[in-house]
């Protein structure tokens, strides 16, 4: 498998994990496209550390994803899908990844992904993932959808590349351009509007109340329930995603994981210049206390994100219900 990696500038242990993760990304690729063929990869086999039900597929991205990178630069290997930081040998790099996001899309052949993230590697496995964001060296992607593609940063704007299956290679396309500031998507599950908080849901009244709402035009709402699928359709197009904790037990924090899910996406979305908070405060100088902690997550365009923390600032009855005439976000 190539990746072409050129002009760059990565040291050899980087361009070596890049070119591990692209192989098992081809593999896992070609192995959703078979799904069904062979096996029910939407199987259910157990339960993570997260507590979430782990499908097939789950657990066979892991495996691919270890098992590649133990002879590379990588120490430290954190994953979704393993209770503990696993330690694979001498080396400088630590990689913590979500073999594969969006699981509950498996079975209905609905873009899925791998989220990924690279730290320089400290003294033991929790030090080398316990920190702040803004110390990552690289974090990205790789979607597989209608094209595979691989996203990924490292701290230099948005490089792109996809998969071409004539010479099962991964060409490099163009960067990512910085996200489109007027623009009128938004994604959340609207399922759980009774259990936001009071800001979150002001914020989202605002936009349903369209044209004739204190924002003055029309949105449309996307949920695909797969974080990668969402990253993309951000970075292509602009928008604003959120995730919030709600009041639900085992929600208050949200769902998603800080360390190989938000700290990634929110190095992505930030180099292709928009914002990334929990609601309030940048995800990349917050720093998570264990390996599987979760964070409310709102991203995407920079002005989007930074009215949602502006909504948190409101008066109470401000955010209580919908006001029309409320003056502080017209426009």
């Amino acid at each position: 498998m190539a990746i072409e990696l050129e002009d760059l500038g990565l040291t050899p242990e980087m361009a070596e994990v890049m070119t591990r993760l692209a192989t098992v990304g081809a593999q896992v690729a070609r192995i959703i496209s078979r799904n069904g063929v062979e096996t029910d990869l939407a199987a259910g086999v157990g339960t993570n550390a997260g507590g979430d039900g782990q499908k097939a597929l789950d657990v066979i991205a892991d495996d691919l994803f270890r098992e590649a990178l133990s002879e590379t630069a990588v120490a430290w290997y954190a994953s979704e899908e393993q209770d503990e930081v696993v330690s694979l040998g001498e080396g400088s790099l630590g990689l913590a990844i979500d073999p594969l996001d969006g699981s509950s899309n498996i079975d209905v052949n609905v873009s899925i992904g791998t989220i990924f993230s690279i730290f320089p590697a400290k003294e033991d496995g929790d030090a080398t993932f316990l920190r702040q964001g803004h110390e990552q060296l690289a974090g990205g992607y790789i979607i597989y959808g209608p094209q595979c593609a691989l996203v990924c940063t490292f701290g230099d704007g948005v490089k792109h590349w996809v998969l071409d299956l004539d010479t099962n290679s991964f060409r490099r396309v163009a960067d990512i351009k910085p996200l489109p500031q007027d623009t009128t998507e938004y994604a959340i599950n609207a399922s759980n509007y009774r259990h936001w908080p009071a800001p979150i849901r002001a914020f989202i009244d605002d936009l349903v109340a369209g044209a004739e709402g204190p924002r003055g035009k029309n949105f449309n709402m996307r949920w695909i329930a797969s974080l990668v699928a969402e990253t993309h359709r951000i970075l292509m197009r602009g928008g604003v995603f959120l995730y919030p904790g709600d009041d639900r037990k085992g929600y208050e924090r949200g769902r998603l994981r800080h360390v190989y899910e938000c700290a990634p996406i929110a190095f992505l979305i930030t180099q292709a210049g928009g914002g990334a908070t929990d609601g309030c405060e940048e995800v990349l100088t917050a720093l998570p206390d264990r390996l599987h902690a979760r964070t409310p997550f709102v991203f995407g365009c920079g002005a989007k994100v930074a009215r949602v923390a502006a909504y948190h600032d409101l008066p109470g009855e401000e955010t209580s219900a919908l006001f029309n005439t409320r003056g502080l976000f017209r426009s």
